[in-house]
């Protein structure tokens, strides 16, 4: 490896030993001043670390590693077209006679709004969305679309059905407006975390409310994008009233609540001036 200035960034050296090493690429390899432990960023160097010869670094193989928009791209197009797929009752799923009995507007809502959702997550992640890392391990193409695929065909399944029973209009209204604040909540909060970050580059700063009302609850939570992600499966379950469809809202809460409190912790490490009134997830409890 040839001698580096202070100058030089974590990329930089990353590329360095890539070429020394067959098989290794930048976004595979992890340096760090201790074993285990948190890697350098890219973006830093190795003045600005204090970084200078003789200093011992780790190099990690992080193992094979894939695009975090192409896992985005798979994980949310696979429910969308499923979703679809289940709503016309194919004989794979349902006895052969089932596409010709009448489908409830409770159900034909339900498509509508799981499409909507889903059809966001892909514009989001193509428009909105700004990733501190460029990829991930391959593993978790498996693990995520595991995930969403099969929750999915377990929800459209049984929504769908030709004996799926709707709701009491009211429950259905209320599940239906909920579904709907959740939805604008959550694509305003994940536009506000945008204009954070310049593109290109990995700045943090504390997320505080905007002039859009949606952007208010950064006042009481660290992550608000959670919250209204939950209030949208808390009113798809209300509208569905499919016990399938509350064991999905269950699921994701909790992984989202994981995330979050992850999230709050690291805000408050980080900023010292972080407020103390923020919870993670659910405002005064969480």
């Amino acid at each position: 490896m040839s001698k580096a200035a202070p100058s030089t960034s974590i990329l930089e050296l990353k590329n360095q030993v890539c070429e020394k090493r067959k098989g290794l690429y930048p976004g595979r390899v992890d340096l760090r001043p201790k074993q285990r432990g948190k890697g350098y960023a890219d973006s830093d160097t190795l003045a600005s670390l204090g970084l200078h010869a003789g200093t011992k670094l780790y190099l990690k193989d992080l193992g094979p590693q894939i695009g975090w928009v192409t896992v985005f791209l798979a994980e949310y197009a696979g429910p969308l077209v499923l979703y679809l797929w289940c709503f016309t009752r194919p004989w794979p799923l349902y006895d052969a006679g089932a596409a010709a009995k009448p489908v409830t507007t409770a159900a034909k809502v339900a498509c509508a709004c799981w499409t909507i959702h889903y059809a966001k997550r892909l514009l989001e992640t193509l428009f909105v969305h700004r990733f501190s890392h460029a990829t991930m391990p391959l593993s978790n193409l498996f693990k995520n679309c595991s995930y969403y695929w099969g929750f999915t065909v377990f929800v459209a399944y049984h929504v769908n059905h030709p004996l799926f029973t709707p709701p009491a209009r009211p429950l259905f209204i209320t599940g239906v407006v909920l579904f709907t604040l959740g939805e604008l909540g959550n694509l305003s909060i994940h536009w506000a975390l945008r204009q954070l970050r310049p593109a290109g580059s990995r700045v943090r700063r504390i997320p505080q409310p905007t002039v859009n009302p949606f952007t208010a609850l950064f006042s009481a939570v660290s992550c608000p994008n959670y919250t209204y992600e939950f209030v949208s499966w808390l009113g798809f379950t209300v509208m569905t009233q499919c016990v399938p469809a509350g064991l999905f809202t269950a699921a994701g809460m909790y992984q989202m609540t994981v995330w979050a409190l992850g999230k709050h912790r690291n805000y408050k490490k980080e900023f010292p001036e972080y407020p103390r009134g923020r919870k993670a997830i659910l405002p005064g409890l969480l």
